[in-house]
């Protein structure tokens, strides 16, 4: 196809005057390196108490049935087995799958469903019985004795066949479980006026977190019959749904989160906890339960499959001007945050360009398919897939170059996107896609069958949560009488370097070494709440309640110092542990000293900080018009693919991904979560399938279900830009989930480049290119 041309440079960035900085921005070793590199680090199922009990989970096996007949007396009578829990013994029996960690809000209507199916099953994997037993074999021995006898019902697996009538119903009363809308402009006039209408329909598929740790905890009752939950997760705050489930008080379930070996949304639903307490309360033993990786990606949550049809109105000089835009998702057989991905995904429908005229539907539908719920991206990339697929579908249509056609729609800081939401910060987008195809340098020339392409994607992606869920975070920072500082904070570390930023933060605030703050994490009971380490909203939430509290002992300190050197606190400053004069910094003093004085003259020498996203009311869902999200991240990924006609092998020979990040807590950190992200956005691309027949999974280990190893892909080099525009303390964005988003579209725009067909489908596979490839011969 040859649309890119062989070099391209970067645009120039526009002036920014960021102040510098002495211990953010620095890639410094994060504070909880050492102890992950020498194997100290106590994940979740690692931990084991005296007298622990095992656990395991009874499941359905089959996607669609009522039960007719459940016996697990068998097994409540093999020694050694000490609890089996069904339906019948629960207090509540429900779970609620809704949004997580909201503080106040109703939950969303359809969003309950039960712990432990009653009397209906409606997925392969659905827990139906709890057992625990005194070894992990006696527990296992347990299951096959428990005797089950379904009604087998049909089943649907098709999001289009649920929606059609006489369809069987797998969530009341249509199988419809969200709806969300945009209309904006005339989009009839807007086709009318297009001199050309480009039309394709996108698919992606069901995926695995594949996650290196899968679910796990330990659950034990204390001497104050308070539930204590030891476990992998993304949400601490899930104690108020556990609560409510087990029937207990909320000041009764303590969650005590661990370093997270991986979590990818995987870990924003409630997983083990529900389960562990209940057993917990039955035995009033320590019980521990950990999934095999088969359990694991059989019975918990999967990237949204969507369908998504662009039909899109261009003129001849490559402007849009108009675009309907269907988006069609998959929500497997309950609720769980489907109507918030399929949100994301139809806010960001139209990629970050202008377009004057927009119509979006968006609809989630339930089949008897595993559960969708979060995955890093939220609904990003799938819609990412579709926008930037089509935008070389119109650069291609018009014989243009498609960074040209970038360029001329591009969003730019002041415009508004399709909900009518401004763009307040930075919108570099030219800035960072010239830079990344320019990174790519010489294309490699093709070779007989090989053919060599190119492709690139743009991408806006939010950080922070719906503006209308009313996010806070909290966080406490003292310094002690030697000069040390605490911080205590309920931020979840995923392994992405969380607690590592509240540190450095803390660090440059405060004016003290990075190994000389402390960090307490993720405790229910103890750590004040910091809400979900989910949307790439960490940073941004509790990073600017940690740097609020930090900055008012600052102050305080300051103030003090003040009287002490006779100047005034604007001429003062914090490094390296002391506090001095700036125009004479040898007139200085410790800070252990200072915080003595402060300490004999009772003054706070703590702060505990409350930071709000901005609070806006819920949108209409017939047609989403105002803010939804805090900010925006931008950002672009090009690579170079070789393509064998022959055999359809598509090689991925270079890769490159700029992010304007707004600013660098930790350069490090940013850089592997930038490789890191893309890395498992070309797997979503090139490899990665979670393949079911009929609601039957059929790749739930790691031999079937392919994710890509350190030899499959070149390293990603990453770009980083620095606008200082983010919302995030000291002008930061979020780049955990965007990292991820323009993988698949660039790969498969550069397929596109290099074998002169498109291919609409992931993951584009070698059956894929050379089924493609006959179309055109």
């Amino acid at each position: 196809m040859g649309l890119y041309k062989s070099k391209y440079t970067a645009k120039p960035l526009p002036p920014v005057d960021l102040p510098e900085l002495r211990v953010v921005g620095k890639p410094l070793r994060r504070v909880d390196a050492l102890a992950k590199a020498v194997g100290k680090t106590v994940y979740a199922g690692d931990f084991s108490m005296p007298g622990m009990l095992y656990a395991k989970v009874f499941r359905s096996t089959v996607p669609s049935a009522r039960i007719k007949r459940l016996d697990v007396s068998k097994a409540r009578a093999l020694p050694g087995v000490a609890c089996v829990l069904t339906a019948e013994d629960l207090p509540d029996g429900k779970l609620v799958t809704d949004i997580p960690g909201q503080t106040g809000q109703k939950v969303r209507k359809g969003s309950l469903t039960s712990v432990l199916a009653r009397d209906r099953v409606r997925f392969v994997g659905e827990p139906i019985a709890l057992v625990a037993a005194e070894t992990l074999e006696i527990a296992e021995k347990a299951l096959e004795m428990i005797e089950i006898e379904y009604e087998e019902l049909p089943g649907v697996f098709d999001p289009l066949e649920a929606m059609k009538p006489g369809a069987p119903i797998v969530y009341e009363p249509d199988n419809i479980v969200a709806r969300w809308k945009i209309r904006k402009g005339d989009v009839h006039a807007g086709m009318a006026e297009a001199d050309l209408i480009i039309e394709n329909t996108y698919r992606v598929p069901f995926v695995e977190h594949a996650y290196l740790e899968p679910e796990a905890g330990v659950a034990w009752v204390d001497e104050r019959g308070v539930i204590n939950i030891r476990v992998s997760t993304q949400v601490v705050e899930h104690f108020r749904s556990i609560a409510k489930a087990v029937g207990v008080p909320q000041n009764k379930i303590r969650t005590i989160g661990t370093m997270v070996g991986g979590g990818f949304g995987g870990k924003e639903d409630i997983t083990v906890e529900i389960f562990l307490a209940l057993l917990a309360k039955h035995t009033q033993r320590p019980v521990k339960l950990v999934y095999t990786r088969e359990e694991s990606m059989m019975s918990q949550s999967k990237r949204h499959p969507f369908i998504i049809t662009h039909r899109t109105g261009v003129k001849r000089n490559g402007r849009i001007v108009a675009a309907e835009i269907d988006l069609v998702a998959d929500s497997g057989a309950y609720p769980y945050l489907s109507p918030y991905v399929l949100l994301y995904a139809v806010v960001m429908a139209t990629g970050p360009y202008r377009i004057p005229n927009v119509r979006v539907d968006g609809v989630a539908v339930a089949t008897n398919n595993p559960f969708t719920s979060a995955f890093r991206g939220f609904g990003g990339p799938q819609a990412a897939f579709a926008y930037e697929q089509q935008m070389d579908a119109i650069a291609e249509a018009l014989g243009m170059d498609p960074m040209e056609v970038r360029r001329i729609n591009y969003l730019r800081t002041g415009d508004t996107n399709a909900t009518g939401q401004v763009i307040e910060s930075a919108a570099w987008l030219e800035e960072t896609a010239t830079r990344a195809l320019e990174a790519l340098g010489e294309k490699e020339p093709d070779r007989g069958s090989v053919k060599i392409g190119r492709g690139v994607a743009s991408y806006f992606q939010s950080y922070g949560r719906i503006t209308w869920l009313h996010d806070t975070s909290r966080a406490w920072v003292g310094v002690e009488l030697d000069g040390t500082v605490v911080v205590r904070s309920g931020v979840p570390d995923l392994g992405a370097g969380q607690v590592n930023s509240l540190a450095q933060i803390t660090a440059e605030v405060l004016g003290v070494p990075l190994d000389q703050v402390t960090v307490y994490s993720t405790d229910s009971a103890l750590t004040p709440l910091a809400g979900t380490s989910t949307a790439t909203r960490q940073l941004y939430m509790s990073g600017n309640a940690v740097y609020q509290a930090a900055s008012a002992v600052r102050k305080v300190l300051l103030d003090r110092a003040s009287k002490h050197f006779e100047e005034d606190p604007k001429d003062l400053d914090m490094a390296e542990g002391r506090i001095f004069v700036k125009h004479n910094p040898e007139q200085s003093i410790s800070l252990a000293e200072m915080a003595q004085i402060c300490a004999a003259e009772g003054l706070p020498l703590s702060n505990l900080a409350l930071f709000r996203a901005p609070f806006t009311d819920p949108l209409d869902p017939e047609n989403l018009q105002g803010r939804v999200f805090p900010d925006f991240t931008f950002g672009a990924q090009a690579v170079e693919v070789a393509v064998d006609t022959e055999t359809g092998e598509i090689t991925l020979l270079k890769s490159v991904a700029c992010h304007d990040i707004g600013r660098a807590i930790n350069r490090a950190a940013v850089e592997g979560q930038i490789e890191g992200g893309s890395s498992q956005g070309l797997g979503y691309a090139l490899l990665e399938e979670y393949v079911m027949e009929e609601g039957i999974p059929k790749t739930v280990t790691l031999s079937e279900y392919l994710i890509p190893t350190s030899m499959d892909f070149p390293p990603t080099k990453a770009i980083v830009l620095e606008s200082g525009s983010g919302k995030g303390p000291f002008g930061a964005k979020g780049i955990g989930e965007p990292s991820l988003t323009p993988a698949a579209a660039a790969v498969a725009n550069a397929v596109a480049d290099a074998i002169g067909v498109r291919i609409h489908e992931l993951p584009i596979t070698p059956e894929k290119v050379l089924e493609a490839l006959k179309r055109i011969k």
